[in-house]
């Protein structure tokens, strides 16, 4: 069987960054013997750097069975909203020329970020009469207006009307939460019986490896320090403010490390902020690959996923949390909702409300007066409730099935 799968976000080698699709297409080609198609953006989303300098005739073998295309995107992807919106658009476009190009799939998937890439979907699959699956990994445009980027009622009136139409004419819709089903059947009742729920999940194969996390430890000079550590996006979504802030509060205790890991267009102001109060107790680090989270995630006391407060986060899982449960760490969230009731049942860290300072210094106290034994203990508790519920092994022998359904159908 074969699939072409649009991801304008799909890793390269050792690439930072959000790896469901990675890890799904390799255990697709070597599972169930797919060939795998990628068309990707060649803006990385966190940094806004080019990847490649041609992008109109390169082909990068990733496996045996999967091929990776980067086409042309905007460069002003991370500058502001516009260039992000130009940035969509740009990979719209050019993967629909190439996608126009290759050898004719069994079926096609898109999934979002961004909802442009729909359009790409629908008009290729009506000419070469292929079906395709939708995945929602990000509910637009609600989340652009929850966050507060987005206002222009006419450009909304527009990803609404395209939104409805992805809807429409896949044969299945994928989404990552409950939340994200009960929410679009809520909407639009006539697509009940068409979703699935496919969530993210830990991957084992990687974060379950060995790792040098006390030698990093040892190298960044953590010993005798309780390290709180972020991994992922800085970006307006993500708030990481609130741990600037939060730094402040404990200026003067030695014990404490904050880390930041990652890029996004936020991470020049944190980093003016954090020269502003004249911090020393908060430390960036650039985006690490894949294989190097699994040390910096060992290496840490306590791991952090934040997000600011909007009620459309509180649907989302927050893949970062899994990685941080499959490495048996405890971990810190400022996420309402699905994401908070995912900490409470496992019992594997505590929450804080999104944005509010005094809880999260409390908090952060609250995790600094426990024992090693008490973040351990939190930690196995997080790693068997994950293993249980959230392999992403499992998860990607339920795609299987979605996939041959639609296609046999």
């Amino acid at each position: 069987m074969r699939i072409v799968l649009f991801h304008q976000y799909f890793l390269g080698q050792n690439d930072s960054g959000g790896s469901r699709w990675n890890e799904f297409a390799s255990f697709f080609s070597k599972k169930a013997k797919f060939v795998i198609d990628v068309i990707a953006g060649n803006i990385h989303y966190a940094t806004g750097k080019k990847i490649l300098p041609n992008t109109w005739l390169n082909k990068e073998p990733v496996d045996k069975d999967i091929t990776l295309y980067r086409t042309w995107t905007y460069s002003g992807y991370n500058t502001n909203f516009i260039g992000r919106v130009i940035g969509y658009l740009s990979y719209t476009f050019s993967s629909l020329i190439k996608a126009l190009f290759l050898k004719k799939p069994d079926i096609y998937i898109v999934t979002s970020p961004s909802i442009f890439v729909g359009i790409t979907a629908i008009i290729v699959s009506k000419i070469k009469r292929t079906p395709f699956i939708f995945e929602v990994r990000d509910l637009w445009p609600e989340s652009a207006v929850a966050t507060g980027v987005l206002n222009n009622k006419f450009l909304l009136n527009i990803l609404y009307w395209l939104e409805y139409r992805l809807y429409k004419y896949s044969k299945k819709i994928v989404v990552l939460t409950p939340a994200f089903k009960e929410n679009i059947e809520k909407r639009f009742p006539e697509f009940i019986g068409k979703i699935e729920i496919i969530t993210n999940g830990a991957d084992f194969s990687i974060m379950g490896k060995e790792h040098r996390g006390i030698e990093l430890r040892e190298k960044l000079g953590w010993n005798n320090k309780k390290v709180f550590t972020y991994l992922g996006a800085h970006g307006v979504a993500n708030d990481l403010m609130q741990v600037v802030e939060a730094a402040k509060a404990f200026k003067d205790n030695d014990e404490v490390r904050f880390v930041l890991i990652g890029d996004g267009m936020q991470k020049k102001l944190l980093k003016e902020k954090t020269k502003e109060h004249e911090l020393t107790n908060i430390e960036f680090i650039d985006s690490v690959p894949k294989h190097e989270v699994v040390d910096y995630v060992n290496a840490s006391d306590v791991c952090m996923a934040i997000l600011k407060k909007t009620d459309t986060f509180k649907t989302v899982y927050s893949n970062k949390v899994f990685d941080y449960m499959s490495c048996k760490k405890p971990v810190f969230v400022t996420i309402d909702g699905i994401t908070r009731d995912l900490i409470k049942t496992s019992n594997c860290g505590l929450y804080a409300e999104p944005e509010n300072l005094e809880e999260f210094q409390a908090v952060v106290e609250k995790f600094i007066n426990m024992s090693d034994d008490e973040l351990k203990t939190l930690g196995e508790n997080g790693y068997s409730y994950v293993k249980e519920h959230f392999d992403r092994e499992k998860l990607a022998e339920r795609y299987i099935d979605v996939i041959k359904e639609v296609v046999n159908a």
